[in-house]
C-alpha cells in the first residue's frame, strides 16, 4: 500500500515525499524528469518508489494507482512554456489524474491548489487551479483541498528568483510592481505538515483549506529581507507594472528559464493574503515567518545559478 505524490520532484512535492517518508509512510513517487527527480530525491530514492509517467498520459495513469491509498496531487506549472500549457497541466492534469483514482477505486485525493484560484478569476493560471479544483469537488472522491499563498523555503522559484536576479544587479533593484503588492509567506514546512495531517483526518474531507503565514508583507518588505538574508545591500527604486512589462516580455520570450512572466506581473493586482488561516484555527500551528533561520537558505544564491536557471532552465537543487 502507497501514497501516490504526483510532481513529485517539484517544490511542494518533493518536500512532501520527504515530510511522508519522515512519517514512515510507504511513497510512490511520480516524476515526470528522472534527472530532476536525482537532484531533488536522490539521497531517499531507497526509500521510495520512483516513477516516471506524465499527467498528460491518460493511459499510462491508470497503472500508477496499484495498491494506493491515497493521492497527493502537487502537479502545477507556474509558467506556460512550450506544450506545458496552464489548460493542459493544471486543469486536464487534474482531471486525468481524478479521472484515474476514480476508475482504479482509489478515494482519499488531497489537492494542492492556491491561495484566490477560481474559474473566473481575470489570471489564466488561477483560472486554471481554479477550474481544477472545481472538477475536484465534483468527483466521488474524498477530497481536501489545500490552497497556500505564496511558499517559501529551499528550493523555491519565487523567493529564490529575486535572490538570484539579486546577484546579477550590483547596485540596485526594482521594487516590483511598486513594491506595494501584499502576500502571506507561508513556510513549506507548514504547508507538507497540513497535507500530511489533512491525510489523516477524515473531518477534512471536501474542505479547502487557506495556508498563510503569520505576516502579510508588501513586496518592498520581502524584497528588503531578502536583501538582508543574503546580508547584502541595493539601492531599491520602484518600478511599476507597466515598467517591467517590456523586459518580462523579453526574458519570457527567449529565456528558457525566465525568472518572472507576464501572468505573474499580473498576479500583482490582487492582495495574496488570506481570509482564515487554517494552519492557526484548523491545525492548530504556530505559522513560521518568513525571516530570519527560516529564509538564511536565500543567501546560497548565486549568479553563476541565476545564468544557468536562465538560459538553461536547469533544476538548482
Amino acid at each position: 500500500m502507497a501514497i501516490l505524490v504526483t510532481g513529485a520532484a517539484g517544490f511542494v512535492g518533493s518536500n512532501t515525499v520527504r515530510m511522508l517518508v519522515k512519517q514512515g509512510k510507504p511513497v510512490r513517487a511520480m516524476v515526470r524528469n528522472l534527472e530532476k527527480a536525482k537532484v531533488r530525491l536522490g539521497d531517499i530514492s531507497s526509500k521510495i518508489e520512483i516513477v516516471q509517467a506524465d499527467i498528460t498520459d491518460r493511459s499510462r495513469l491508470p497503472r500508477l494507482m496499484d495498491d494506493v491509498t491515497a493521492i497527493v496531487h502537487t502537479i502545477a506549472v507556474p509558467m506556460e512554456r512550450g506544450d506545458a500549457t496552464y489548460d493542459e497541466i493544471n486543469y486536464q492534469g487534474t482531471i486525468n489524474i481524478v479521472d484515474a483514482a476514480e476508475a482504479e477505486g482509489v478515494r482519499r485525493f488531497i489537492n494542492i491548489s492556491q491561495n484566490g484560484a477560481r474559474p473566473d478569476h481575470f489570471s489564466h493560471f488561477l483560472r486554471s487551479k481554479g477550474r481544477a479544483q472545481e472538477y475536484v469537488a465534483s468527483s466521488r472522491l474524498e477530497w481536501t483541498t489545500i490552497r497556500p499563498s505564496v511558499i517559501f523555503g529551499p528550493q523555491d522559484e519565487f523567493f529564490n528568483s529575486i535572490a538570484r536576479l539579486v546577484r546579477l544587479t550590483p547596485l540596485i533593484f526594482p521594487n516590483i510592481g511598486g513594491g506595494k503588492a501584499q502576500f502571506q509567506p507561508v513556510s513549506v514546512y507548514d504547508v507538507t505538515v497540513a497535507i500530511a495531517r489533512s491525510m489523516e483526518d477524515d473531518d477534512s474531507i471536501h474542505h479547502e483549506f487557506q495556508l498563510g503565514g503569520p505576516e502579510i508583507l508588501t513586496m518592498k518588505e520581502i524584497e528588503k529581507r531578502i536583501l538582508k538574508a543574503m546580508d547584502t545591500k541595493r539601492l531599491l527604486f520602484p518600478a511599476p507594472a507597466w515598467l517591467l512589462k517590456p523586459p518580462v516580455i523579453l526574458m519570457q520570450t527567449f529565456l528558457p528559464g525566465s525568472p518572472v512572466n507576464t501572468t505573474l506581473l499580473e498576479l500583482l493586482k490582487e492582495p495574496n493574503i488570506v481570509g482564515e488561516n487554517a494552519l492557526i484555527t484548523y491545525f492548530k500551528l504556530v505559522p513560521k515567518p518568513f525571516s530570519g533561520d527560516n529564509i538564511a537558505y536565500l543567501k546560497k544564491a548565486t549568479a553563476s545559478d541565476a545564468l544557468k536557471k536562465m538560459f538553461t532552465n536547469e533544476t538548482i537543487s
